[in-house]
């Protein structure tokens, strides 16, 4: 899955480019449409990263070609040996196969290194394993990771993901109350994405290639309760000295750190006094190259 594109993950697929460039081919990652785990228990589980953001990181990290293979129960029933015959060698003709150290894959995940290395004689590819990465002693691991953001230990969790904490949305419309105090938010859908506690946070927004300061509110709109507002909390994202309309378009928003908790204010002008005092703490740290991430 590579559910968070963490610093183990990275440790796998810098090896495949590294490998791909040294054979003058081309790195290629295999990953799900979605969690396995959701079609086999037919549930809707969060994730760390959606399918659109680990694409996003892939591109980032310089891989060649993304595959991306739609878990179904047909997928689910492919075993090991056929997922190495059909998917591997016939249809991507891999030259080498690098995995995680606890890599599995195909019918009751019985495949995994040892079979793959076995296979690797009859089908002419090398087999290349990678080490666990440990953060702190603690070894990095998506379900860990998870623990961490929704804690709001952002440090531990940059710390195993080797990046900033952040999510990934799209733009869509909100109450429109942001730009009517001057400060216009941009509402996202994160497509089942986890993120921190609720809260105001120092942020950057990463649009179309560009990087600009943000301030994230996550919350459930406390000042003016509304019914969409009640129960799952909204991200809210107010980019600075910025006014284009951005409806529809993908944004990555990564956390520096936690600039206060979210408060009911007794008026939307005392919200509005806040709200500046928020932009001005931000502004003033990022001027003094002091941020503390």
């Amino acid at each position: 899955m590579f559910d968070g594109v963490h610093s183990g993950h990275q440790k796998v697929i810098q090896k495949t480019i590294h490998l791909a460039n040294k054979k003058n081919g081309e790195s290629i990652v295999l990953t799900f449409d979605r969690r396995p785990k959701n079609v086999l228990s037919q549930t809707q589980q969060t994730c760390i990263t959606s399918l659109e953001h680990r694409l996003v990181l892939f591109e980032q990290l310089g891989v060649d070609i993304s595959v991306v293979l739609e878990f179904n129960k047909k997928i689910s029933e492919v075993s090991a040996e056929d997922f190495i015959s059909k998917i591997m060698y016939e249809w991507l003709g891999a030259k080498v196969v690098v995995l995680g150290f606890d890599c599995s894959f195909g019918k009751d995940r019985r495949g995994n290194a040892s079979m793959v290395s076995s296979y690797a004689k009859k089908y002419g590819f090398e087999v290349v394993t990678c080490n666990p990465v440990e953060f702190e002693g603690e070894r990095t691991s998506s379900t860990t990771i998870r623990k961490h953001i929704i804690q709001g230990n952002l440090q531990k969790a940059r710390g195993m993901l080797g990046r900033r904490v952040s999510v990934f949305g799209t733009v869509i419309k909100g109450s429109g109350r942001g730009k009517g105090l001057g400060f216009p938010t941009a509402n996202l859908n994160l497509h089942h994405e986890i993120k921190p506690p609720s809260g105001v946070y120092a942020t950057k927004a990463l649009l179309e290639g560009k990087e600009y300061n943000a301030i994230t509110n996550i919350g459930t709109c406390p000042t003016f309760r509304e019914s969409t507002c009640d129960d799952e909390p909204v991200v809210e994202v107010h980019i600075i000295d910025f006014k284009e309309s951005i409806y529809g378009k993908d944004l990555e928003v990564q956390f520096l750190y936690k600039l206060r908790e979210e408060t009911r204010f007794k008026s939307a002008d005392e919200l509005k006094l806040q709200l500046g005092r928020d932009r001005i703490r931000f502004m003033n740290k990022t001027s003094e190259k002091v941020l503390t991430e």
